[in-house]
């Protein structure tokens, strides 16, 4: 069924509602957002239903797609207590930049302001519904949100509670608008409404993205799929890169910033080998291997193909490469610019990979898996942008803003 029409009219509420947003208090927002916080807490057992309904529709699913999909008490409390937390942080709309006066009087700075109408698209993680919609209030965006259909009840009952908690404040309810997951073409239909939205963010694999891409008539900020790899050079602490690795992929291997690539330099693959294999096998994860990496472990040989897949499960890919020019190369190819990460001791060959690799989060010797907003101290993220433009890593706050200029004069014309 075409649902077209309706999907128009959701956009054009958003984007009513958005002009609205642009002139709220940063108290009124604060009040909308612990109000938010505490309907979530208080009607946890009709998410929890919603969830359950959603997980038994889904059926046989792997444990780590379980965990995407799962929403119970703990969840909840997560998000609790993230929807508080960006009602803490700073509000960055109206925001003045540094003001200059040109020769003829005239005084010109910057302000943040907001976006205006946000579309993101993502798949199962229904905790993403609240953290989108939490964010767009706090920075004066409204949003439009279309998860995948394992998560639709779950996102409808959690869309539902923040409407009703807003209104109560004098936010207009339609400042967030789900999009029902029931028709196949709305991807393409929402691409198409630049009238109405001014950003779309696909969260998701390639294909979903390739498809917002090709039909989007606004600007797209891509949240890629997590090619995630740790280079451990020959300069490493063997004992250090075994604890990060294993944080890397067993923490949560469900999620983009999961470790799902191991890259070890040749100089030290006697040593380093069976040692980050040993650990990795003790916390349950299926290691495979280039055909060098078998000569110094027992592990599944490696495919063409396993270099650029995004496993979110408890499986990692270990590969031998000559050097850290040749780690670099490799995540050029391979990797989706997500995060990537050295474990060295060697102070320049550190910054190497510093300035050298091309992904939103860079790290030395430290665990991937910090690549969130929360662990940024964003308070949550609407994404994780892999784009170029408008900045790259998890979006906060004052990346779902912009800046425009404002010019104060006293009669003056341009002659």
């Amino acid at each position: 069924m075409d649902h077209r029409q309706d999907i128009i009219n959701q956009a054009k509420a958003a984007k009513k509602a958005s002009l609205r947003l642009r002139q709220l208090s940063t108290p009124s927002k604060n009040q909308a957002l612990l109000s938010i916080a505490e309907a979530l807490d208080q009607k946890r057992t009709a998410i929890i239903e919603a969830n359950q309904k959603d997980l038994a529709r889904a059926g046989r699913l792997t444990e780590s797609l379980q965990h995407r999909l799962r929403l119970d008490n703990q969840g909840i409390d997560a998000l609790v207590a993230g929807v508080r937390a960006v009602a803490s942080l700073p509000d960055p709309v109206g925001e003045i930049g540094k003001m200059s006066r040109r020769p003829n009087g005239l005084r010109i700075a910057t302000m943040r302001i907001p976006i205006g109408v946000i579309c993101c698209i993502y798949e199962s993680r229904p905790n993403v519904t609240v953290d989108i919609a939490a964010l767009a209030l706090k920075s004066s965006n409204a949003c439009i949100v279309r998860g995948g259909k394992e998560a639709g009840g779950t996102n409808t009952v959690l869309v539902d509670i923040i409407k009703e908690a807003v209104s109560a404040h004098g936010i207009p309810k339609e400042f967030v608008q789900h999009i029902e997951p029931i028709d196949h073409n709305a991807i393409s239909t929402l691409a198409g409404l630049s009238d109405y939205i001014d950003v779309m963010i696909p969260r998701g694999g390639e294909d979903l993205i390739d498809v917002v891409t090709k039909h989007a008539t606004m600007p797209v900020l891509r949240h890629r799929k997590g090619v995630t790899h740790i280079y451990v050079d020959r300069d490493a602490d063997l004992d250090k890169a075994g604890k990060i690795i294993v944080n890397a992929k067993t923490s949560n291997p469900s999620v983009c910033n999961s470790l799902e690539k191991v890259l070890i330099d040749s100089a030290i693959a006697t040593r380093a080998v069976p040692h980050i294999v040993t650990v990795l096998q003790a916390a349950g994860v299926e290691v495979r291997g280039c055909e060098e990496t078998r000569r110094y472990a027992p592990v599944v040989p490696a495919t063409p193909e396993d270099w650029s897949r995004e496993y979110l499960d408890y499986i990692i890919a270990l590969k031998i490469v000559d050097g850290i020019d040749a780690a670099m190369e490799h995540i050029a190819r391979f990797g989706t610019g997500l995060a990537d990460g050295i474990v060295t001791e060697h102070y320049g060959r550190a910054w190497q990979f510093l300035t050298g690799v091309d992904s939103a989060a860079t790290y030395v010797n430290a665990s991937t898996r910090f690549t969130d907003g929360g662990e940024f101290g964003l308070g949550a993220e609407i994404g994780i942008s892999t784009s170029k433009i408008h900045g790259m890593g998890p979006m906060g706050l004052e990346a779902l803003t912009t800046t425009k200029y404002i010019v104060f004069g006293d009669g003056q014309i341009r002659e």
